[in-house]
C-alpha cells in the first residue's frame, strides 16, 4: 500500500519503459555518454558508437519496414569510401566529407532500393546481396581510386577548430565524443521518422502488406524511402567508421559485413530502439574478450547467436522489456 494505492507486480516497470520510450533519444545518448567509461578502453566505444548507428540503419528497414537485406555492406561501405577518397585523394576536410560519404551512401540506397524493391521475400534478400557483391567488385577493382585489396589509406580527419575550442581526431576520448554528436543527430531524426504518420505506414507495411495497400497507401514508395533513409543511416556509420581508423579496408564492402549486422541487429532485438545498440555492443565486447583467449571467436559468437535465436527471440533489449513490463 502507497498512500491507500495498491501498487501492482510490474507497475514500476511499466512506468520505466513507458518513460524511456518517451524519451527514447535522450535516455539513449545518456547512456553512451558514459560508455567510454565502462568499455576496456576507447577505441571499443567507438566501435559501439559506429556499428550501433550501423544497426539502427538497418534495423529501420528490417525491423520496422520487414524487409531483409543482405547487402547493406554496400552503404557502410561506400560511405566510408565516399568519405575516405574525400579527405585522401581531394584533401577535403572531414566534416564535408562525412556529408559527401553519406551522400554518395544514400545515391546507392536509390539505385540498388529501385531495382530491389520490385521483388518480395527471399528474391528481395538474393537481389541485395547480389547488387552489394557488384559494388564490391567495382571497388576492388578501381585500385586506382580505391585502393584494391590493399583498402584506401591516408584517411587522416586532422584537427579542426571550432567556436575556439580544438577538437584533436587523435584523441580516443575526443574522438569518441565527436563521433556520439553525428551518432545522437542521427537517433534523434529516425526517432522522428518512426513518431511520423510515415513510421505509421513503416509498421503497417511490415505487419500486413496487402492491408496496407488496399487502405490506400503507396507500398513501394513507402518501401524506396525506407530503404534510401536506412542506407543514409548505414553511410553516415561507414563515414564515421572512415575517420575512426584512418583506413577503409575493402572487408567494410564484403558480405561478411552484411551478416555482420544482421547478427547485431537480431541480439539486440530487432524492431526495437536501443536493441541495435545493445547488439552492437554485446557483439563486440565478447568478439574483444574471446579473442584474447582463443582464434576461434567466431565459434563462440556463431553459439551464442544460435542460443539467442532459438530460445531469446526477442533479442536482449526484447527480453529486458518482456521482463520490466509483463
Amino acid at each position: 500500500m502507497t498512500a491507500g494505492h495498491l501498487v501492482l507486480p510490474g507497475t514500476r516497470g511499466r512506468r520505466l519503459v513507458d518513460a524511456i520510450a518517451r524519451h527514447r533519444v535522450a535516455a539513449a545518448v545518456a547512456g553512451l555518454l558514459v560508455l567510454p567509461w565502462v568499455m576496456p578502453y576507447q577505441a571499443l566505444a567507438v566501435n559501439v558508437l559506429v556499428y550501433g548507428l550501423y544497426a539502427v540503419g538497418f534495423n529501420l528497414l528490417y525491423g520496422y519496414t520487414g524487409l531483409l537485406s543482405f547487402g547493406h555492406a554496400a552503404f557502410f561501405g561506400a560511405g566510408a569510401y565516399g568519405c575516405g577518397i574525400a579527405i585522401s585523394r581531394f584533401g577535403v576536410p572531414w566534416p564535408p566529407a562525412l556529408i559527401i560519404g553519406t551522400a554518395f551512401a544514400g545515391a546507392l540506397g536509390a539505385v540498388i532500393g529501385g531495382l530491389a524493391i520490385r521483388t518480395r521475400g527471399i528474391y528481395f534478400a538474393m537481389v541485395t546481396l547480389a547488387l552489394a557483391q557488384c559494388v564490391y567488385a567495382i571497388f576492388y577493382q578501381w585500385v586506382s581510386l580505391t585502393g584494391g585489396e590493399n583498402g584506401l589509406r591516408g584517411v587522416n580527419a586532422g584537427r579542426l577548430l571550432l567556436f575556439g575550442w580544438q577538437l584533436d581526431l587523435i584523441d580516443p576520448t575526443t574522438k569518441y565524443y565527436v563521433v556520439l554528436v553525428f551518432v545522437a543527430l542521427a537517433l534523434w531524426l529516425v526517432s522522428r521518422v518512426l513518431d511520423s504518420p510515415f513510421g505509421a505506414v513503416l509498421e503497417a507495411v511490415r505487419e500486413n502488406e496487402t492491408r496496407a495497400r488496399a487502405c490506400g497507401y503507396d507500398v513501394r514508395a513507402t518501401k524506396f524511402l525506407s530503404f534510401v533513409l536506412s542506407a543514409l543511416v548505414c553511410g553516415l556509420a561507414g563515414s564515421l567508421m572512415a575517420i575512426h581508423l584512418s583506413v577503409v579496408p575493402i572487408d567494410t564492402l564484403n558480405y561478411t559485413t552484411s551478416g555482420l549486422v544482421v547478427m547485431m541487429t537480431l541480439l539486440g532485438g530487432m524492431g526495437t530502439f536501443f536493441g541495435p545498440f545493445i547488439g552492437a555492443g554485446f557483439f563486440v565486447v565478447v568478439e574483444d574478450v574471446t579473442t584474447l583467449y582463443t582464434d576461434h571467436w567466431q565459434l563462440v559468437v556463431g553459439t551464442i547467436f544460435m542460443v539467442f535465436v532459438l530460445f531469446f527471440p526477442r533479442g536482449i533489449w526484447g527480453v529486458i522489456l518482456q521482463w520490466l513490463r509483463p
